[in-house]
């Protein structure tokens, strides 16, 4: 008996949309709200390799002196930088002509310019102001209240070109602004606590003081500087330490009290965790200035930079004794990759999570704020997408293993299509945030761009849902024909 009409059109429909159901079950249409993020891929891990080449990077390693005179004639040769990739400098600023009065306005203004000398070389320095130099060796300095006045003139220009200062040397006080032998009375107790607050005070607030003996550090700050206190821009967080006879003898030449040798160093060794620590070698004093001891304080110390020409024949017999490859690649940080993990295919708009374990082999951490960013560049070079990294603070990656995550989130605009994965560590001053020169390299083959100053994590590929959404009409069009067999001889269509 053939069904009724009635009675064949809702049989129709209900058998076309129990085929619908089963079409979206087998993936044929995709149902999917609009905002649905997407699964992504399993992530995949990258090894990498290490590199032994002497890198460049920003506020570590050897550096060269500098004078600064201020008569409108000081260069900076930039030779010596390039062939041996030195980054620092000490910059000695002379003041011998200014004793008993002002520094002229004309000096300030050339300072100004040689920072752009600096900037230009891609370089960075630090200033130690003194009153004297050889064969003028009887400390000759400056009045207390001329230092006070020199120091507030100095302040502004500092302050302006701080991205180009590492640290300050506190200079200014006796023999080559090294805080003895004051011809003014300028290193007793009193006036050297007068001298450092002016420094601390009227110089850049995010950048380390270098003082000369770690009697006055322990004088002033009885427990060396801790964790909780690192980088709040105090007093203490904010005093570093120079040794400028290192390894000159027991006692480094009077830069520790003999007797107190080992609570000096450990003193420094935590301090030293935050605060930069420089100077150089002014004595050839084997073993203590050979290689086994000196690569054994270096790393004790935690030091970030040495002068590379003085002394000369402690330097040779380093590199006599095959350490001083070592000891320029460890200065201060030396940051490389071990491995990553990251999804290779990701959906626009979705979130997909990255871990990077990296290591630093060197003798420090680094000193200063490189914002962590990932980028999405595509294979035209063009930044697509730049994800900061907030939770993590480069200072904070002492010698030793390190990882982070991070949620890497493309935006849903991106077009689909092959990427390069960056990690992008730049210099916290918007003057320098483009400059290669001033972003960290790490030490890894195959991953520098020199151009950009970016590390290549590896290859991401982007794609697109076309998703049909739950709000689009389906009409009896598009229901497929039915024929039911209900018995013998009966048909449904």
């Amino acid at each position: 008996m053939l069904l009724d009409f009635y009675t064949k059109i809702k049989l129709k429909q209900f058998f076309g949309l129990i085929l619908i159901a089963a079409t979206v079950a087998l993936g044929t249409y995709h149902l999917i709200e609009p905002n649905t993020v997407l699964a992504t891929s399993v992530p995949q891990t990258i090894n990498y390799t290490i590199s032994t080449d002497v890198i460049a990077n920003p506020d570590r390693g050897f550096w060269q002196a500098e004078m600064f005179f201020g008569n409108g004639s000081d260069t900076l040769d930039t030779s010596t930088y390039l062939n041996e990739k030195y980054t620092l400098s000490r910059l000695w600023i002379r003041l011998d002509s200014y004793r008993n009065s002002d520094i002229p306005e004309t000096y300030l203004t050339n300072l100004n310019n040689y920072f752009q000398l600096v900037r230009n070389a891609g370089i960075k320095v630090m200033p130690s102001a003194t009153y004297n130099w050889d064969p003028d060796i009887d400390g000759r300095d400056a009045s207390l209240s001329q230092v006070l006045r020199h120091i507030d003139q100095l302040a502004p220009i500092y302050e302006s070109n701080k991205d180009m200062i590492t640290a300050i040397e506190a200079g200014f006080i006796g023999q080559w602004g090294e805080w003895h032998s004051s011809t003014n009375g300028l290193d007793t107790p009193q006036n050297m606590i007068t001298i450092r607050d002016a420094l601390l005070e009227r110089f850049p607030k995010d950048r380390t003081i270098l003082f000369r003996y770690p009697q006055q550090l322990t004088s002033w700050y009885p427990s060396p500087l801790s964790q909780l206190q690192a980088f709040n821009q105090s007093k203490q967080a904010r005093s570093g330490h120079k040794n400028d006879c290192f390894l000159a003898s027991d006692d480094d030449w009077g830069t520790y009290l003999a007797s107190n040798n080992a609570q000096w160093k450990a003193y420094l060794s935590q301090m030293n965790r935050f605060v930069i620590m420089s100077g150089e070698t002014c004595n050839y004093n084997p073993p203590r200035s050979n290689c086994p001891i000196a690569l054994q304080e270096l790393e004790l110390m935690r030091w970030t930079s040495i002068n590379y020409s003085f002394e000369k024949q402690v330097i040779q017999s380093w590199k006599n004794q095959g350490c001083y490859n070592e000891i320029q690649n460890r200065l201060g940080y030396r940051l490389s990759l071990s491995q990553a993990s990251f999804s290779q295919d990701i959906t626009a708009g979705s979130s997909s999570l990255i871990q990077v374990n990296l290591e630093n082999t060197g003798f420090a951490s680094p000193m200063h704020i490189h914002p962590v960013h990932l980028l999405l560049v595509d294979q035209g070079g063009a930044v697509i997408h730049d994800q900061i990294t907030n939770n993590v603070d480069v200072r904070t990656w002492e010698p030793g293993t390190h990882s982070f995550t991070a949620n890497f989130a493309p935006p849903n605009t991106v077009p689909a299509g092959q990427y390069s994965l960056v990690l992008w560590l730049p210099d916290n001053s918007v003057n320098l945030q483009n400059n290669p020169s001033y972003s960290i390299q790490l030490a890894n083959n195959n991953i520098w761009n020199s151009s950009k100053g970016w590390n290549t994590l590896g290859n991401i590929s982007i794609s697109r849902s076309n998703p049909v959404t739950s709000n689009t009409a389906l009409t009896t069009s598009d229901i497929p024909a039915l024929t039911l067999v209900c018995g013998v001889g009966s048909t449904l269509g």
